[in-house]
């Protein structure tokens, strides 16, 4: 968790950082709790002394050895009394501390909602068709590539199948994104999907993000909503050599969201499932914030080229305090053009976490001097399916219906140019 002496020296920052996040922390409430904790451990110390002192003495056999142990006794009441009042305020302290949030950095914009959010660049050209326009959810159906009907009567709503093509276009993106990024250097992980609370908690899903995950309550296991959570957590309690670092990690996994605060939305389609597969990036890097910032353009880069083989058009905005969550020190989304919506919407989201994750989980190196520091850890989406799917199909299709298939994916797909009807 964040380090507790930088917020009783710097509360007004924190202060400033849970208003424009909106967290839901009184700092000043736990700065107390702070102060209450640290004059009741000096009590409970004297008091342990004075009981051993006493101790001391009536191992010795003196003569008013009766007295000093009724003493004892009630040094030993009041020291159980202080303890008992101890644990209970430092369990208060301790769910206010995993509320602290991580400080953005300089260039995060302050805003409320997405709508703050800053745009920085596009790439491609949104191509108006000459055509009425079909939606994802239309081509999908003539062509055969999903059902809806059938996977929402087993698992309800949000549900789908992809099948025939659908399915192949899938595994030809993330396939396509897989290589790109093993091309640079990157170490390929499958990480587990079942967690414990340790490793949501220590990447940050955990507190605020309950609601979202689904729980295995019988056996306290979480399903990982990406796997990031599963690629950081392994390393909990790891000490790197600075060597060794940077560390550049590639996930890819079936990921599960319960989609809590999406009550409503998006219940149709491909936009917002609750089962879906990602390839995810991840970085270890030295706590150096330059270092850090050339990892997190060389991520969002990444990302970039695997949308421009896909031939999207797409483009990069800057994260506002609202929107960039607990841990996130900085966040950039790419937000891909979907027709059918006439919007940019999210499809990749680019994370900076500084020291947020790695405090949390005990994940050091050792610099130079010997010293051991925490790690700084970043996150980007490679990409995700089948929300990708949506621009896919809708950019890509002609006035007859059927589907062009960049040049980039063909290899994938045995030199598939066109999905025809």
């Amino acid at each position: 968790m964040i380090n507790i002496e930088k917020i009783r020296n710097e509360p007004e920052l924190f202060k400033k950082a849970i208003t424009d996040k909106k967290v839901p922390l009184e700092l000043d409430r736990l700065l107390e709790l702070d102060r209450l904790c640290r004059d009741l451990i000096g009590q409970i110390e004297l008091l342990r002394q004075q009981r051993n002192h006493i101790s001391e003495i009536i191992a010795d056999e003196p003569d008013n050895r009766n007295e000093l142990i009724d003493k004892s006794r009630i040094l030993g009441k009041e020291l159980a009394n202080k303890e008992s009042k101890f644990q209970n305020l430092e369990t208060e302290f301790k769910k206010l501390m995993a509320l602290v949030p991580s400080l953005p950095l300089i260039g995060v914009p302050k805003g409320d909602t997405d709508k703050d959010n800053v745009e920085i660049s596009r790439w491609g050209s949104v191509i108006q068709k000459d055509f009425r326009i079909k939606d994802h959810l239309e081509l999908a159906l003539i062509h055969g590539l999903a059902d809806f009907e059938g996977a929402r009567n087993i698992a309800g709503s949000r549900a789908y199948a992809l099948t025939g093509n659908g399915a192949l276009l899938e595994l030809a993106i993330l396939r396509l994104a897989l290589d790109k990024i093993l091309a640079k250097a990157f170490t390929l992980i499958s990480p587990p999907l079942l967690v414990k609370e340790i490793a949501m908690f220590g990447t940050g899903y955990f507190p605020l993000g309950e609601d979202n995950a689904y729980e295995l309550q019988k056996d306290k296991f979480y399903l990982t909503g990406t796997s990031e959570v599963g690629i950081v957590s392994i390393h909990m309690n790891k000490v790197f050599e600075a060597n060794d670092l940077p560390k550049r990690y590639v996930g890819i996994s079936p990921c599960f969201r319960r989609e809590a605060g999406a009550a409503g939305r998006d219940t149709k389609g491909l936009y917002r499932v609750h089962q879906f597969q990602k390839i995810e990036q991840v970085v270890f890097c030295t706590n150096n914030d330059e270092i850090a910032r050339v990892e997190h353009t060389a991520l969002l880069k990444n990302a970039e080229e695997i949308l421009q083989a896909l031939e999207l058009p797409y483009r990069v905005v800057v994260m506002c305090t609202a929107e960039i969550g607990l841990g996130q020190v900085y966040k950039n989304d790419i937000e891909t053009w979907m027709p059918s919506r006439q919007d940019y919407c999210e499809t990749h989201s680019c994370s900076s976490f500084h020291n947020f994750q790695s405090r949390r989980l005990n994940i050091r190196y050792r610099n130079e001097k010997g010293e051991k520091a925490y790690i700084y850890t970043l996150n980007n989406t490679a990409i995700a399916s089948p929300r990708i799917l949506i621009p896919f199909l809708e950019n890509h299709q002609n006035a007859d219906g059927s589907i062009y298939i960049p040049k980039a994916l063909r290899p994938y797909l045995n030199g598939l140019e066109v999905i025809r009807l």
